[in-house]
């Protein structure tokens, strides 16, 4: 079955804010073929399924952040800009019933979980590559030796001060040697 609306599409909506993956209101009524205005009220009429950790509406500041991000008309100027967090999308679901937003809701969830396989996948080989420098370290370090080690033997030799051979002492003593004594 073709998507209604590609993954790629989707995940490029959503967005990082006060350490959580969002979307935007604009960007899901959007998506369901619904205005903004109809999404809200029916939010608005069933809020007690949108608590805190499923929907907050943003500040200022954060949608000031926001528009220089997203090209959305009129995003800058808006009084309220709600944004929903991946179960508060969940939520949607049961408020929007048409059969494009049911569709829509599937690939919306398939993108947040792809977007954390992406997240576990970046943390490992992230891990993976921590170690993969230490090893390097340790190697670095025992190439180096054998570095010096090859140098050394590769230095010409430095010149014996030992002479090698039979030295002649000039005037040896000659004790002689007196009768025993008993």
């Amino acid at each position: 079955m073709k998507a209604i609306v590609p993954v790629e599409r989707i995940t490029s909506k959503i967005y990082l804010i006060r350490k959580q993956k969002v979307m935007l209101d604009r960007d899901l009524a959007e998506l369901y073929g619904v205005e903004t205005r109809v999404l809200n009220q029916a939010v608005t009429r069933n809020i007690e399924r949108f608590p805190d950790d499923f929907m907050f509406e943003l500040k200022r500041d954060e949608i000031g952040r926001i528009s220089q991000i997203v090209i959305s008309s009129g995003l800058k100027y808006s009084k309220r800009v709600r944004v929903f967090t991946e179960q508060g999308v969940a939520m949607l679901s049961s408020v929007l019933n048409s059969h494009r937003a049911i569709q829509v809701n599937i690939q919306i969830m398939r993108a947040f979980t792809q977007l954390r396989q992406m997240l576990t996948m970046s943390k490992e080989l992230t891990k993976k590559l921590s170690e993969l420098e230490a090893n390097l370290k340790d190697h670095d370090e025992k190439i180096s030796l054998i570095f010096d080690a090859i140098r050394q033997l590769m230095a010409p030799p430095e010149k014996s001060k030992i002479k090698i051979g039979f030295t002649v002492k000039e005037k040896q003593k000659s004790y002689k040697k007196g009768p025993k004594k008993k």
